[in-house]
């Protein structure tokens, strides 16, 4: 069962130390030690482990992808961000990001960033508008998702929260099912929030659906606090991208929460793309 619920203050005990006595211990008070030793190594460095996870499908336009960027560059330099950044414990956050189209189609744009104030902040943003634009075929969400997991391991900074957050315009058409990526994900701790793109109406020569933002509801979120902060109007994107930063650095729900019912079937199929997919193209 998922469960959808208000993250407050975080609080972290201290690691426990220990240690051998003249260099010398029992067996039980060496195993005692290197699992001291381990959770000392393991207490959090920063706040959020955060990945934004980006679609460049050609499903967006090029308008689109770059109001994309900016947004994510503008709201990581917000006033609003850093003093949102400064209230946390550590104050500190690590940020990874990379854009996505097929399930074998990822790519890096900023690996693992330590932010902890206006300096690095203005440096995650140029690296963000830098990186020439791309598209790319098909839209694999679960691919998303199963390239982010690893990279987890790979951040040399640990977390008191590990979030994917997760942009895009369509449903998952391609790659394997959203919900067992979904679900792998939540098993580990790890939640992800949702950014359904809205601005245009549904039509036969895209993937758009009807209800987007059910679907990320249903099939794509998870764990606990998990939102979706939908983009309906084009105008009000990068507002948007910032709003969805600000509740995720404090931990916070938008006013409207939610809180599926186990039992009940998503509102929106979640092989939805896959199936229009498979009526128009048969492949």
């Amino acid at each position: 069962m998922r469960w959808y619920v208000s993250i407050g203050a975080v609080l972290v005990a201290g690691a426990l130390a220990g240690g051998d006595v003249a260099g010398f211990a029992a067996p039980g008070l060496k195993s005692e030690w290197a699992a001291q030793s381990a959770q000392k190594q393991a207490a959090p460095s920063v706040d959020i482990e955060l990945i934004l996870a980006v679609d460049v499908s050609y499903s967006m336009d090029m308008d689109e992808l770059a109001i994309q960027r900016e947004g994510y560059a503008q709201a990581i330099v917000s006033k609003e961000f850093l003093q949102a950044l400064k209230s946390l414990p550590m104050g500190k956050i690590a940020v990874t990001y990379f854009e996505w189209a097929a399930s074998s189609d990822q790519k890096i744009i900023i690996p693992w960033r330590l932010i902890d104030g206006p300096e690095t902040a203005d440096a995650v943003a140029d690296e963000i508008l830098k990186t020439p634009i791309r598209r790319a075929s098909r839209t694999s969400i679960s691919g998303a998702i199963n390239f982010a997991l690893p990279l987890f391991d790979e951040d040399p900074y640990h977390g008191l929260r590990r979030v994917i957050d997760i942009s895009g315009d369509g449903p998952n058409n391609n790659g394997g099912p959203v919900t067992i990526a979904r679900d792998a994900a939540l098993e580990k701790g790890i939640i992800i929030n949702g950014l359904p793109i809205m601005v245009k109406e549904p039509s036969y020569s895209t993937m758009d659906i009807d209800n987007l933002d059910f679907y990320y509801e249903d099939c794509v979120i998870g764990g606990p606090g998990s939102f979706v902060v939908s983009i309906k109007d084009r105008d009000k994107f990068k507002e948007a991208i910032r709003a969805k930063l600000l509740l995720e650095v404090a931990a916070r729900t938008p006013e409207r929460r939610v809180v599926p019912v186990a039992e009940k079937e998503p509102r929106v199929s979640c092989t939805i793309g896959e199936k229009i997919w498979q009526d128009r193209w048969g492949r």
